[in-house]
């Protein structure tokens, strides 16, 4: 290691460089490698995380144990984002891309230390890859348009091979194409667009995995605040709130004196009142359906009853972004305006063919069929734990983004 000691590094730092270092980032490199190469293939082992507050995570998703490494060195956290942006941008191949890495730079630092300059090493291995994607190309690549489906069902199980779905990978295939299948929306000339969020996975506990299935529409693991709520709504619209609806109080630290105890009584009749006129601009705006990520307290509640309208509330913000996108709504964060006034305009509200309560497996869902931009689905995925349906989840959100993205990956020589 060399040091400059006349750095102006004047903090307790040092700056190193030269032969050591470099070692240094390829066995870092190695070290992650080493930690997800046991998992790979369809031989590969399962992997139990325990993190600092005792959660259990048991997966062979390279990705998946890389983010959940507390890992401090500089190079090796580049192969954990390698693996994230693979995961992210292709769906499979997470540990495959970090071996390939570490393989890589092996190979360079053996290379360099025979005194090959680095930026021939370099040149050579971007010339590999041109010659690599080439051969691909002329080799090994068809041409999508020809696969159908059972060829997507293929590239499904293929992502679901080395996963614990496996054991019924012929079923969730099939389940996987068959939901990229019901979001399809028609881009014109630019074919087909298959909105990946659109299709909602939901976990629930028992039964076995092969009891897992598919429904058309996108599905909420709530239900109705109320039981005098309706059941179904035809021809919903859809209120999309980022905030709690409840009874307007005067903030802490607040002193209101009083002479006549009526006044007392007339205070907290005005707060009542400016709750119910806060509902009625959302029921006047042609609200039927409200889903919102907060609380809905019984003076609310009872407003949308009597305006048989039906109210969900401790939604989870990313289903509300995802509805609000499929119906042509908006999430709505506050109802004052930019001047300060209290209003809520109709054109945030989202259309849909109906939103009902429906009873699915062994629990009660919201569901919203029909939306006005573009369609939905959803998965239920049955295990007897969490583990068990949290791996499942991985597995399955593999496969629907490798599927996805046959549509859109068209191999191309490089130049």
């Amino acid at each position: 290691m060399s040091v400059n000691a006349a750095s102006m590094l004047k903090l307790g730092g040092e700056r190193t460089s030269g032969e050591s270092v470099r070692k240094q980032n390829v066995l870092a490199a190695c070290s992650i490698a080493n930690i997800v190469k046991t998992s790979l293939g369809p031989l590969g082992l399962d992997k139990m995380l325990v993190d600092d507050v005792g959660d259990v995570t048991i997966t062979n998703d390279g990705a998946t144990i890389l983010k959940l490494l507390d890992v401090e060195h500089p190079a090796a956290k580049i192969l954990v984002q390698l693996a994230q942006l693979q995961d992210e941008e292709v769906g499979d191949g997470t540990t495959s891309v970090v071996i390939l890495a570490a393989a890589l730079l092996k190979n360079a630092d053996e290379l360099i230390s025979r005194y090959v300059h680095p930026t021939i090493v370099i040149n050579g291995y971007r010339l590999a890859c041109r010659e690599a994607c080439k051969y691909i190309q002329e080799h090994m690549a068809c041409d999508v348009s020809k696969l159908g489906k059972a060829g997507l069902i293929n590239v499904a199980r293929t992502a679901m091979s080395s996963k614990l779905i496996n054991l019924d990978a012929d079923m969730f295939s099939q389940m996987a194409v068959d939901a990229l299948m019901a979001v399809e929306v028609s881009g014109g000339a630019k074919g087909s667009v298959y909105p990946i969020k659109a299709v909602n996975i939901l976990k629930a506990h028992g039964q076995s995995m092969s009891e897992s299935m598919l429904i058309d529409g996108y599905a909420l693991n709530c239900t109705a605040a109320s039981q005098q709520m309706p059941r179904l709504i035809k021809k919903a619209k859809i209120a999309f709130l980022d905030f709690s609806l409840q009874k307007v109080k005067m903030k802490l630290g607040v002193q209101v004196v009083v002479k006549d105890p009526t006044q007392l009584e007339a205070i907290r009749q005005r707060e009542a009142d400016i709750t119910k006129e806060r509902i009625q601009k959302i029921l006047n705006a042609g609200a039927n359906v409200i889903l919102t990520t907060g609380g809905i307290d019984d003076l609310c509640m009872k407003y949308f009853v009597e305006a048989n309208a039906m109210a969900v509330r401790r939604c989870k913000k990313v289903d509300l972004k995802n509805m609000a996108k499929a119906t042509g709504g908006q999430l709505v964060v506050s109802l004052a305006d930019m001047e300060g006034e209290e209003v809520f305009d109709p054109a945030k509200l989202g259309n849909a063919e109906e939103v009902s309560q429906e009873r699915i497996c062994d629990d009660e869902l919201i569901i919203l069929r029909g939306p006005k931009v573009h369609p939905s689905a959803s998965i239920i995925l049955r295990g007897a734990n969490d583990f068990y349906v949290d791996e499942l989840e991985r597995s399955l959100h593999d496969a629907l983004l490798v599927s996805h993205n046959v549509h859109y990956f068209i191999f191309m020589m490089l130049d």
